[in-house]
């Protein structure tokens, strides 16, 4: 099983998975059909199946292209307001393309309708693999648009959280700069959120995705992972771990990034008039 990151968009990722035995391949939030054709055609591959965590734009505005492209296309997700919807999918339902075994998880809050998909092959060293959307982010976890901190906490420890520790998380948005700077703020003292935020600002000067991350690394630096900690409970003044959450979200949606000081050469030469005639109206 290969896992083709694909970045679109803003700040979007979608996914080719390929069967290698087969040559067969399934889409995950296939947003940008021309792109993703592709890629298809680069790696000699047949596009048998799309996987869509939900009905978001940026995460499924590409389907009814590609079903129109793709005749027998299979259009998989839990949510009605899917485009080209063909296999609506339930909790624990699994699916098997080939070696490839998928496991459907109901993780509802950022929609109510969320998916994600939990994906391995039997007798295969690699690790497994989850397509979380934006329900769990490299660290942080999506907005709760149609559900409630229960919900996301349910679907953070008991459902996503439960899963392999090894498990790679390919998620749904390349924002790990901006989470793991808020969850600087939230745990000033955790080394493990400094040295990954030094390492994904790296990533992100060199234009390179942080993704996949593992769920292990996620309960070490992912703040919506480590509501039971102390520091998140004086963070939040909160111990029951819902509350922690919940306020947590809070927090993380008013959080303004801190401005990079001015350079102050720039500032003096704005002192001393310098940048004047530039600036006048013609």
């Amino acid at each position: 099983m290969k896992v083709k990151v694909i970045s679109v968009l803003e700040d979007n990722y979608m996914y080719l998975v390929i069967e290698e035995s087969t040559r067969d391949a399934i889409a995950v939030d296939a947003a940008v059909p021309k792109r993703l054709l592709e890629i298809v055609r680069k790696e000699e591959v047949v596009l048998r199946a799309i996987l869509t965590t939900h009905h978001h734009w940026d995460h499924a505005r590409g389907n009814e292209e590609l079903a129109r492209l793709c005749p027998g296309l299979r259009v998989y997700g839990a949510d009605e307001r899917i485009g080209a919807l063909t296999h609506k999918v339930t909790h624990e339902q699994e699916l098997t393309f080939g070696a490839i075994r998928v496991r459907c998880l109901f993780t509802p809050c950022h929609t109510s309708g969320h998916m994600c998909y939990f994906m391995w092959e039997d007798g295969s060293p690699d690790a497994p693999a989850l397509f979380s959307g934006d329900t769990l982010f490299v660290g942080g976890c999506g907005k709760f648009f149609e559900g409630t901190a229960e919900q996301m906490y349910i679907n953070l420890t008991q459902i996503l959280g439960a899963l392999p520790k090894e498990t790679k998380v390919f998620c749904g948005h390349e924002c790990t700069v901006r989470n793991l700077k808020f969850a600087l703020k939230v745990e000033p003292e955790n080394e493990i959120v400094k040295n990954k935020l030094t390492w994904a600002k790296q990533r992100d000067d060199e234009d390179l995705p942080t993704v996949p991350s593992t769920l292990q690394e996620e309960f070490l630096y992912n703040p919506f992972l480590r509501v039971t900690e102390e520091p998140l409970q004086k963070f939040t003044g909160k111990t029951d771990p819902v509350e922690v959450l919940r306020t947590l979200r809070t927090e993380k949606d008013n959080f303004k990034k801190p401005k990079e000081r001015p350079n102050p050469q720039a500032m003096l030469a704005f002192d001393w008039g310098l940048f004047s005639p530039f600036l006048e109206k013609k």
